[in-house]
């Protein structure tokens, strides 16, 4: 009897016992051969499916599962394109190069995101197996986008920032928060969010923190578990309708010194304590409770901790066998995927050590092998999956791994072991009966005001009020208003008259947001990302602004912080004090009029002076402005 024969008998009896049989009639004849092999069958377990798949896939299609590419946009050297995707290229990475995993950075209106991602899945199911793909984003639902870590647009709905979930530290909204983004990103075919951080934001100058859920191991625990959880469908591991997260970055990444990101070569290692060292990797045990199903290695090299005794191998995370084999398969039984952040392979030119306004570093130029420079790219890819990585980030080349492979520096079940973990996430998540969407449903799952209404509401209690003195707030409606970076037509909107000139105002509002400097502008990251100080000075604009104002009127100020601010200067200016991670004008004022209550304390401290910056290890400073936990009722 034939596999097919077998499989229509089984339906049948199905049929007749009075139970459908949705698993027969899904079935997808992925490799066109006319019959219904086990990988294709979805009523065997997905062990069996799995080892039948893997049986039958050449070692081509094996090293070409271990990478995790971008698929290319028009018009972008990174795929960040708002005009679709260039589907030769893909095409030339899925049919010859064997990829099925990929980075989307695209931006585009919900159905025609859809349709583009369908476009992809069927180069995927054009495929001599028909792997599906699997397609990954950085988070999309925030308001700060960086080039390379997060992006936004294209319909999503608009929550505040994690950092806005860390002040008002309720896991049930970060759960309701994951669910809507799951809901959103399945909408629109994409299956795996590269997130949340759980790094530690204990470098207040660290560019990165404003993705942090704060400075307090025990809440980053807390609240990354309960964003896994809403994101994947539970809090038992990845369900069939959900997506899957990587929890990054594996481990010590928010300990950056002077705030220099590992991106970079100057930002490329980090140093800290025993006793650090174990407060940053507690941060992970809440993600790892509700089984994320990625976790990403840091980029940088981590010196001073021991583990059992030796010192961590001087290398960047992703080619550590004591932090990913030892410690975090070995000693927390992590049993997920690991990713490796992207381009750690590459070489790291000179546009990337030591680039300057005659030769920048463009994207072509970006490599972060930290601690293996020294090794031949074929040898980085060894030394990666020794350590334990079983995809690489940012790769659609396989020839390297190929070339691991016939020279027997790998063993061959050691890259059966990864191809399985990989292709086990696809089966959980339901890829091979049916990895397309929707285009029309795309457009109404991204539009549901349900969904807009319950991030808005974040995004004022998110807010963090520092000071309301002679009880300022809330300004009655109506009230005259003299604003500095407040767009007007919210305000009036609001109820509130805006005038001209703070003198004919009963109060002044003015949005300004944690000074910074550009202090590498010719390094790809170092110029998109904000570095350096964080106080406000005398001589600065906004400074002078807020001073102005106060001489004729009570002024409220509204800092938005990606980093700790140092608010020292504008204390003697300003009667009320905000501090917003991620709010839109409407969402501020309604806390201003007291429409809306800001529950929010502080994730962080706020150091007083940038003398005192260099003191703070994670909150642990005597002497902050603010410290974490403060907040005002109104």
């Amino acid at each position: 009897m034939t596999k097919l024969t077998r499989c229509a008998v089984a339906g049948l009896m199905l049929a007749l016992s009075g139970a459908a049989p949705p698993e027969l009639a899904a079935y997808r004849d992925l490799n066109r051969n006319g019959v219904m092999d086990p990988y294709e069958n979805p009523a065997l377990p997905v062990d069996a499916r799995v080892d039948d798949l893997l049986a039958r896939m050449t070692p081509e299609e094996k090293a070409g599962q271990l990478l995790h590419g971008t698929l290319p946009g028009h018009g972008s050297a990174i795929g960040a394109s708002t005009s679709g995707y260039d589907l030769d290229k893909a095409r030339a990475m899925i049919a010859d190069q064997h990829v099925s995993s990929f980075i989307t950075r695209l931006v585009m209106p919900p159905a025609q995101f859809a349709e583009q991602n369908n476009a992809v899945q069927k180069l995927a199911e054009a495929t001599r197996l028909g792997i599906p793909a699997t397609i990954s984003t950085d988070p999309r639902h925030h308001f700060h986008a960086t080039a390379g870590a997060s992006t936004h647009g294209g319909g999503f709905s608009q929550w505040p920032e994690t950092l806005a979930f860390a002040a008002i530290g309720d896991p049930a909204l970060v759960r309701r928060f994951g669910d809507a983004a799951r809901r959103e990103y399945r909408a629109v075919g994409i299956h795996m969010a590269l997130s949340p951080q759980a790094d530690i934001g204990s470098e207040p100058r660290w560019p990165r923190i404003t993705a942090t859920f704060g400075s307090d191991p025990a809440t980053v625990s807390r609240l990354a578990g309960a964003y896994v959880e809403g994101f994947q469908g539970g809090p038992s591991g990845v369900t069939r309708d959900g997506v899957a997260t990587v929890v990054k970055h594996w481990v010590g990444y928010g300990a950056a010194p002077e705030g220099h990101d590992g991106h970079n070569f100057y930002g490329r290692a980090v140093s800290m304590t025993d006793a650090e060292f174990e407060k940053h990797v507690a941060a992970f045990d809440g993600a790892f409770a509700a089984r994320a199903a990625g976790v990403m290695p840091t980029y940088v090299i981590v010196r001073g901790p021991r583990l059992k005794g030796a010192a961590l191998e001087p290398v960047g995370a992703g080619f550590s066998k004591q932090l990913l084999n030892d410690l975090l398969r070995r000693e927390k039984g992590y049993g997920g995927l690991i990713i490796s952040d992207w381009a750690i392979t590459r070489d790291c030119d000179a546009a990337c050590t030591a680039p300057d306004a005659s030769n920048p570093q463009l994207p072509g130029s970006i490599g972060m092998p930290w601690g293996v420079e020294h090794l031949s790219v074929t040898e980085r890819f060894a030394k990666g999956l020794e350590a334990g990585l079983d995809q690489f980030g940012g790769v659609d080349d396989p020839a390297p791994i190929l070339a691991v492979m016939r020279e027997g520096k790998v063993d061959a079940a050691r890259i059966d072991a990864s191809v399985r973990r990989i292709l086990r996430l696809k089966f959980e998540l339901g890829l091979f009966e049916n990895p397309f969407v929707d285009p029309v449903r795309a457009e109404a799952v991204l539009g549901d005001p349900g969904v807009r209404a319950q991030a808005d509401a974040a995004q004022r209690a998110g807010q963090v009020l520092l000071r309301n003195q002679g009880a300022l707030l809330p300004l009655r409606r109506g009230a005259r208003l003299w604003l500095h970076g407040v767009d007007a037509d919210a305000a009036r909107a609001a109820g509130f008259q805006v005038v001209g000139k703070p003198e004919e105002a009963d109060a002044a509002l003015v949005r300004t947001a944690t000074p910074f400097e550009t202090l590498h502008p010719h390094h790809f990251f170092g110029s998109r990302q904000h570095e350096g100080r964080l106080d406000f000075r005398p001589g600065d604009a906004d400074t002078k602004t807020i001073a102005a104002a106060a001489r004729h009127v009570p002024v409220i100020v509204a800092v938005e912080m990606d980093r700790p601010a140092i608010l020292t200067a504008l204390l003697p200016h300003s009667r009320a004090l905000l501090v917003t991670f991620g709010a839109s004008d409407a969402a501020l004022l309604d806390v201003v009029q007291g429409v809306a209550k800001p529950r929010g304390k502080l994730p962080f401290d706020l150091p007083r002076s940038m003398e005192d910056v260099g003191k703070h290890r994670g909150g642990d400073d005597c002497c902050a402005q603010f410290r974490r936990g403060e907040g005002l009722q109104l």
